[in-house]
């Protein structure tokens, strides 16, 4: 059964893109066959994490409006037999992106793709609204600084108002030394603080960095700890 995961987060910067795009290519890699939708409208950066920026003709403005078919948004991701992607526009305009609208195209993706994972703006506005009706679930992504923390708690809040039945949280840009030095909130204090169970955390790492900037998703280099750590932490989304 296709499953529909939203990606959140309750501010800008902490890695939610990221995850989406890594989450995504670590399910192709298992053989699952994975859309991605970027809902940033005017902001896109999934091409560029992607490296398939240059690639990108039709998004998903024009699936909703009746300019193209899902087909021709559809991009088949470089080095992967089974994920995809359909880009957000470039720029914001006028057009309205209803929760009409993704449920018909989820309902058509569920054909084809086991998972759909839609990439939200940061915060709380339309595309998470529109997007809130057609997920299973919810991962919400933080990280250890206490603006994000109370912005992704908002977030996650506002999701379960809005019927989304399953939310959890990933921890991103974890420094373990300052939480010990209780410079920043720990993880015990992160965890007790939502609804949903934690489901894991991820450490600050140059290395992430470095593969969003070349537009290769990191989990594709087997073995490292990073590969083994976001796999561990997508079995418990999917499992949730």
């Amino acid at each position: 059964m296709s499953k529909v995961i939203l990606v959140a987060s309750g501010k800008g910067g902490t890695g939610k893109t990221m995850f989406s795009v890594n989450m995504g290519a670590a399910l192709a890699r298992k053989g699952c066959r994975v859309m991605l939708l970027d809902m940033d409208m005017g902001m896109r950066n999934m091409d560029l994490y992607l490296g398939m920026e240059n690639r990108v003709v039709y998004n998903i403005m024009d699936v909703i409006t009746g300019v193209c078919r899902i087909t021709k948004a559809t991009i088949k991701v470089d080095g992967f037999e089974t994920l995809y992607f359909m880009a957000a526009a470039p720029r914001k305009d006028d057009r309205d992106i209803t929760s009409l609208h993704m449920e018909i195209l989820c309902s058509k993706l569920k054909d084809i793709f086991d998972f759909i994972i839609i990439d939200c703006p940061a915060g709380i506005g339309e595309m998470l609204d529109a997007s809130a009706p057609v997920a299973d679930q919810a991962v919400i992504i933080t990280e250890p600084g206490t603006a994000a923390i109370r912005d992704a708690d908002v977030t996650e809040r506002y999701l379960i108002e809005k019927g989304v039945p399953k939310t959890c949280i990933v921890a991103n840009k974890v420094n373990v030394e300052l939480m010990q030095a209780g410079l920043l909130p720990d993880l015990s204090t992160i965890r007790d603080i939502y609804s949903g169970p934690l489901a894991g955390y991820i450490l600050e790492d140059d290395n992430i960095r470095i593969s969003t900037n070349k537009g290769i998703p990191i989990v594709i280099k087997p073995g490292t700890y990073i590969e083994r750590n976001f796999m561990d932490i997508i079995r418990r989304i999917i499992s949730q």
